[in-house]
């Protein structure tokens, strides 16, 4: 399994503080079916700065620190960047990781409570130069939340996005729960990875979200999540299935006010 979504270089960000913690998250990775991982720490998110040239030094290090414990799993250097107006720029001037060698995909996080108004823009500039944006768990931005057919223009022009297992597995709450899989049900997601930044409150849950999405959508769906990361991963070409909207969440009168103190499992 490849998880394209996860915190675990330690010291870097609000992921694993130390080595013992990406040691014991990349343990429980295994527990879980995943042989391969995209380190993906915050990057330009106002808070977190993670240059491309340091990040591939601390995925080397940490590699090198599982390969002596016999621990049997694979690091890419990755960013999870904050979507800004200097993206193109920075792009240009080679400073961007992407998730795969071909540089066609970049994830690309919105701000908690909005989408900034320069974003189909930018999307735009990014389509123009053979790049697919991945928006990362849009399950959590609030204006997603309030209206989830917000984002169904944005994949109508080729975006793609990436649910987080936590949120479908109920680790957020049930409301972002059950509009994790109304966009399942719509296709306004396309992959599943775990956003993992501990083994407790932000763990991996992937196994349990695969297991879930097989139960409640069925096999074909399961491997179509399966599919898409692979291609994402190895720079190919994704076809998804066609969006639709979710209109009955509009009224949803609930805010993401501490989200991340919410727990239900």
């Amino acid at each position: 399994m490849i998880d394209l979504h996860c915190h675990i270089l330690p010291g870097v960000d609000d992921g694993a503080r130390s080595l013992e913690d990406s040691l014991a998250m990349a343990q429980k990775a295994i527990s879980e079916g995943i042989g391969h991982i995209l380190v993906t720490p915050h990057h330009m998110n106002g808070k977190f700065m993670n240059r491309k040239e340091d990040v591939i030094k601390a995925t080397e290090s940490l590699q090198i620190e599982l390969d002596s414990r016999g621990i049997n799993l694979t690091l890419y250097p990755g960013q999870e960047v904050r979507i800004n107006g200097d993206l193109i720029q920075d792009i240009e001037n080679h400073n961007i990781l992407f998730v795969d060698e071909e540089e066609r995909y970049v994830l690309i996080e919105f701000p908690t409570l909005s989408i900034p108004h320069y974003t189909e823009a930018l999307f735009f500039q990014l389509g123009q130069k053979g790049i697919t944006p991945i928006i990362v768990h849009p399950e959590r931005n609030q204006e997603i939340i309030d209206n989830p057919d917000v984002l169904v223009p944005f994949i109508e022009r080729g975006a793609l996005a990436q649910l987080t297992a936590s949120s479908y597995v109920g680790v957020f709450g049930k409301e972002i729960e059950e509009l994790s899989a109304q966009l399942i049900e719509a296709n306004l997601v396309h992959i599943l990875a775990s956003d993992a930044h501990n083994t407790n409150g932000r763990g991996f849950h992937m196994k349990e979200a695969y297991a879930k999405i097989e139960k409640n959508f069925g096999s074909e769906m399961k491997q179509y999540f399966l599919n898409n990361s692979k291609s994402i991963f190895n720079g190919d070409l994704v076809s998804p299935n066609p969006p639709s909207v979710v209109s009955n969440l509009r009224n949803k009168s609930w805010k993401i006010t501490n989200l991340f103190k919410k727990r239900t499992r």
